[in-house]
């Protein structure tokens, strides 16, 4: 008869003597049950307590009773038998329990090691039990105590297993938040950089923290009992013990300062803080405590106290009046110095209301409140605040400037006040001083920018009061820079403090005049007829201030540029009246340097108009609305296209295109430039790209390079980076320069620049030769690779024999300098012929095609050479 090798899997539970006993009956029953002689056959997977012929009704009662799962299945993973309680636990239905392995509803974090102890104890039919995770069908995860027994035959081999399931969620669950929490609580223990300890009802050390052999470089358990006091500091023992007995006695916190030896022999203040937990009855159970390294906050205290007696001298012979404060003994001292100070008499009683009743009242609420946060502990240890007094004898009144600072005492409450107090009445005279600094122009004592505004504002106030008009007139002094730059600042300081004394003289007291800041100076004007009479006393005013003077022998020019605004005629603030007058200065400098312009109204719409392209152009820039198209360049041998010029257009919201003359302004404005050149070569690089890509020999792309955009160091990086970053060759590219480049302070830096791009392999090509300032030494100087003859010599070539001389003399330069000659401007065949004739290499212009966009370069390069020419 086939006998059950196996086990009861229950632990000591509540249950565990009933379990036991039910699994009792199980096991007996399963011995003697028939299926197992037949458990090779086929059968149907039967769950317990229903009937068939694997039932039997001890079996069913035996089932019925146990509140675990129980799974009994054959070698081959038939179901021979299982309870509600197991398909519930695992959450599968008996069917899928069938030829399945239970691995399959394992957590896989536990499947592998499941699956390796299951076979080595089905190997020798050994019973074992182990904790496992089940993932059911609704992603939830369930613990489980399995317990596996095996069923053997005669012969010892096992022919089905038993396997039992308890649940034990709910305690792993228990034990993993305990473990956390102890986890929790070590670190807090192990980090905290106080040294945590726990002591008996009676006082007994029982555990201290890891922080104890950091800081004595004696273990733990050294500490235990009452052998902490061995690292007491000798002087310390008495007054620690008598204070810890006390509070044993009473069951109070404690808290307390001494020194504790430390691992290299020397001593460090701590401050020893404890409580108890107390029963129901007030009786300590437990003591908790910290200890708290406070040792160079009592160095530091130390050295305050021994430095006192020299403060109080300093502080005598700097003239500073001393108000010390014991709060521990409630103690007030004022210095002889102070009471001077205050005209009290050295007798008077050094209280906080002889003090209050001297500061005057609307200062009183800043003393009382610091008095009050100095004795709440609020805010930090040092203090300031400057009051005004009365002085009780004279009545004088005098500033006082206080400061100070508050000890807190051992256990953190306020131990001492020490405060300084300084008569600083003439320093605030002097402050007078500095706001009046602080409104004007220290070289021309006139007022500054600031003031002149808010002069401004009354001024338009009172006007509009009476019904009157105002005139602001701004004054630019003409030539500052030169002066500067020629004969010395000292020079030109000179001229802005002459410039304002007859500014102000000619205007007289009642006009208020102000320099702006630079070479600018205002005026406002009040009271005002009209912009006749404005335009006849500013005129005047100019005829004087153009009167030379001499400085070190050499002769000054005092001649100035205005323009004026009237209000409320062209302005009704201060904001408008500025703008508008901004506006015809800048019209009179362009217009009639020396004399007066008034505000007209086109001069606004020549500003918004200005306004208007700069804003434009930084739309279109920042929406990706610019877009190069190219103008064909041709060998006039040939008649072949060699290469392009890529030019500007932009499109509108609309889609239109435009000329770049239409945002002309953008290009004045130096990042704006240098933005919309950025966008310009991005999309250039990636034209190239594609016709590379696609095989289209289109020669060299030439690129408009301004001025502006040398002054960025990283023009080179910038260009060769975008270059490299699209596998274009740099000999692709050619760069466009004019002579301006070649000039000013910054000619060093830019000869750098071009030479990086030369060594890079890019062409370097001259524009609009001949026009500029530039002299001739500058082509051997920089690597220029191709002259481009401008367009203003072409266009005349065939009418006028100065141009035409002026060209064959350039082209047979470039050929001697073993530079490329390329004409612009080309309209005619004449044109054409005529440069062919004369050696010029390549020629631009509308008779070879007006520039086009990317898409139509193909069919340009790909037709026939243009034959023209011939």
């Amino acid at each position: 008869m086939d006998q059950v090798e196996g086990r009861s899997f229950v632990d000591s539970g509540d249950d565990g003597g009933e379990i036991s006993a039910t699994l009792a009956d199980i096991y007996d029953t399963l011995a003697r049950h028939p299926a197992l002689a037949a458990a090779g056959a086929d059968q149907p997977s039967t769950p317990w307590g229903s009937t068939g012929d694997l039932g039997s009704a001890d079996l069913d009662r035996a089932l019925s009773r146990v509140r675990i799962g129980i799974l009994h299945r054959d070698s081959a993973r038939r179901v021979l038998a299982v309870n509600e309680r197991f398909c519930e636990l695992i959450g599968r239905s008996v069917d899928e329990l069938a030829g399945v392995s239970l691995e399959a509803y394992i957590h896989p974090d536990d499947a592998a090691a499941a699956n390796a102890e299951y076979n080595h104890h089905t190997a020798t039919a050994t019973p074992y039990d182990r904790d496992l995770r089940f993932v059911r069908r609704d992603g939830s995860v369930v613990w489980c105590v399995i317990s596996i027994s095996y069923v053997c035959d005669a012969a010892g081999q096992a022919i089905s297993t038993i396997t039992v399931l308890r649940d034990i969620t709910s305690r792993r669950t228990a034990e993993e938040g305990l473990r956390e929490s102890e986890r929790h609580y070590r670190y807090s223990v192990d980090l905290s950089p106080t040294i945590n300890w726990i002591g008996s009802a009676e006082g007994a050390i029982e555990e201290v923290s890891s922080r104890w052999e950091d800081v004595t470089g004696g273990a733990p358990a050294d500490a235990l009992g009452e052998r902490w006091v061995e690292a007491l500091h000798p002087d310390d023992v008495a007054p620690t013990m008598a204070a810890w007995a006390e509070a044993l006695a009473s069951c109070r916190p404690v808290d307390i300062e001494y020194r504790l030896r430390t691992r290299d022999g020397s001593y460090r203040w701590f401050r020893s803080r404890a409580a108890a937990r107390l029963d129901g009855e007030g009786r300590a159970v437990r003591w908790y405590g910290t200890l708290e390294d406070i040792d160079d906050r009592k160095l530091a205290e130390n050295a305050l106290r021994e430095s006192e007696e020299r403060f109080r001298l300093a502080a005598h012979a700097a003239g500073l009046g001393i108000w010390d404060y014991d709060a521990v003994h409630d103690r007030r001292e004022w210095s002889d110095e102070l009471k001077r100070m205050m005209g009290v008499p050295l007798d008077a009683r050094p209280d906080v209301a002889t003090a209050l009743a001297l500061v005057v009242p609307e200062d009183r609420h800043a003393l009382e409140s610091l008095v009050a946060a100095v004795a709440a502990g609020d805010g930090g240890h040092r203090f300031e605040v400057t009051l005004r007094i009365h002085r009780a004898d004279d009545g004088a009144l005098r500033w006082m400037q206080t400061g100070g600072w508050r000890i807190e005492g051992a256990a953190g409450q306020l131990g001492r006040v020490l405060v300084t107090v300084r008569d600083v009445t003439e320093e605030r005279t002097a402050e007078q001083r500095i706001r009046w600094a602080a409104s004007h122009d220290a070289m021309t004592r006139l007022p500054n920018r600031a003031a002149f505004g808010e002069r401004l504002e009354r001024g338009i106030a009172q006007a509009e009061r009476d019904g009157s008009r105002l005139a602001l007139v701004l004054f630019d002094v003409d030539h500052l820079k030169e002066t500067n730059d020629t004969i010395g600042h000292d020079a030109g300081d000179l001229l802005l403090r002459t410039f304002a004394e007859r500014l102000r003289e000619a205007l007289g007291p009642d006009c208020a005049v102000a320099r702006l800041g630079g070479d600018e100076f205002a005026a406002v004007l009040t009271d005002v007829d009209g912009e006749a009479t404005v335009s006849e006393l500013v005129l005047r005013v100019l005829r004087v201030l153009r009167e030379p003077f001499t400085h070190e022998g050499r002769i000054l020019d005092c001649q100035a540029t205005a323009g004026g605004s009237i209000f409320p005629v062209n302005g009704r603030d201060a904001a408008e009246l500025l703008k508008a007058a901004d506006m015809a200065l800048y019209a009179a400098k362009g217009r009639q340097r020396g004399g007066l312009l008034m505000f007209r109204a086109d001069m606004r719409a020549d500003v918004q108009r200005r306004s208007s392209m700069i804003s434009i152009a930084r739309d279109a820039a920042h929406d990706d609305r610019i877009t190069p198209f190219y103008q064909p360049k041709v060998q006039l041998l040939s008649g072949r296209v060699s290469g392009f010029e890529a030019l500007l257009r932009w499109r509108d919201r609309q889609g239109s295109l435009h000329l770049p003359g239409t945002i002309a302004a953008a290009f004045e404005d130096l990042d704006l430039a240098v933005a919309l050149s950025e966008r310009m070569l991005e999309r250039i690089v990636v034209d190239m790209r594609d016709w590379l890509d696609r095989g289209i020999d289109f020669g060299r792309v030439a690129v408009n390079l301004s001025p502006a955009e040398f002054r960025h160091e990283s023009l080179a990086d910038r260009i060769m980076e975008r270059l490299h970053g699209a596998g274009v060759p740099p000999s692709r590219l050619e760069l466009e320069v004019t002579e301006t480049v070649f000039l000013g302070r910054d000619a060093e830096c830019v000869g750098q620049t071009l030479d990086a791009f030369s060594r890079a392999g890019v062409t370097i090509a001259l524009d609009d030769f001949g026009t500029g300032y530039a002299s001739l030494t500058h082509l051997k100087a920089f690597p220029v690779d191709v002259i481009k003859i401008d367009r203003s010599f072409v266009s005349s070539l065939d009418t006028d024999a100065g141009d035409a001389a002026i060209i064959d003399a350039v082209v047979g330069l470039g050929h001697r300098l073993g530079m490329k000659v390329v004409a612009e401007g080309v309209e005619t065949l004449a044109q054409a012929r005529h440069l062919r004739e004369g050696g010029c290499d390549e020629g631009q212009g509308y008779l070879f095609g007006r520039a086009v966009p990317a898409a139509v370069v193909p069919g340009l390069i790909v037709g026939e050479q243009w034959k023209a020419v011939g």
